[in-house]
């Protein structure tokens, strides 16, 4: 257990190390422009809203944001309200790649700030709206930890931090989960490569998929 912690860690701290070199390389400033009609909905720094009526884009994977970015544009993935926002007038190839770069590289405390006194409203208000807490839903942890490490671990990670097509599923909300889940099962998004109807999802019975997500709420991530 010590081993596995030891090289979480380690990909962690890898992953940080990256993101901060890729954050580097952007136009940060050019980055935030083009995601500010974005933030009406996903919030200032990418935390979503409305318990997951806006799913949290913040730290999640470059490759993964952009490839979805497309799918709305294509409408190979429908949603309706992203359609105006990614038309290719509005939205072109290398836009789509910058701002999935500086999503990618934002990263949200799990942590309250800590108040020195002399903060302005506002300026604690951006403190707090930095801040990405899960809260703990009902269900089996250990089971649900079982199944995702069975199912779902292969791909998304074993601390649900996903890799390039594959996002990361921890730290983001549950209500999200759970509804992309049911659209999944529905046949109307399509699992990656499968096909809706033969999807693993399929395999997975609705008390265990509330014990994954329950599982996934222990996965917090750190900064």
């Amino acid at each position: 257990m010590k081993i596995i912690n030891a090289l979480a860690c380690a990909a962690l701290l890898c992953g940080n190390l990256m993101a901060a070199e890729t954050a580097a390389k952007i136009d940060v400033e050019k980055a935030k422009d083009i995601y500010g009609p974005c933030a009406a909905c996903h919030g200032e720094f990418g935390a979503g809203g409305k318990k997951g009526e806006y799913p949290r884009v913040a730290g999640q994977h470059a490759r993964y944001l952009y490839e979805q970015l497309k799918n709305f544009q294509t409408q190979h993935r429908v949603n309706i309200p992203m359609i105006p926002y990614t038309k290719e007038r509005e939205l072109p190839e290398e836009d789509m790649r910058l701002v999935s770069d500086w999503l990618a590289s934002v990263r949200l405390s799990t942590k309250m700030p800590e108040f020195k006194g002399d903060e302005d409203a506002l300026t604690r208000l951006n403190m707090v709206e930095k801040v990405m807490i899960i809260p703990r839903v009902v269900g089996d942890i250990e089971k649900g930890g079982v199944v995702y490490q069975d199912k779902c671990g292969s791909c998304h990670g074993r601390q649900g931090m996903g890799r390039g097509l594959f996002p990361m599923l921890t730290g983001q909300y549950t209500n999200y989960l759970k509804k992309q889940i049911d659209i999944y099962l529905r046949g109307e998004r399509p699992h990656e490569d499968e096909d809706p109807q033969v999807t693993v999802l399929k395999e997975i019975s609705a008390d265990d998929i509330q014990n994954i997500l329950a599982y996934l709420t222990t996965l917090q991530p750190t900064e």
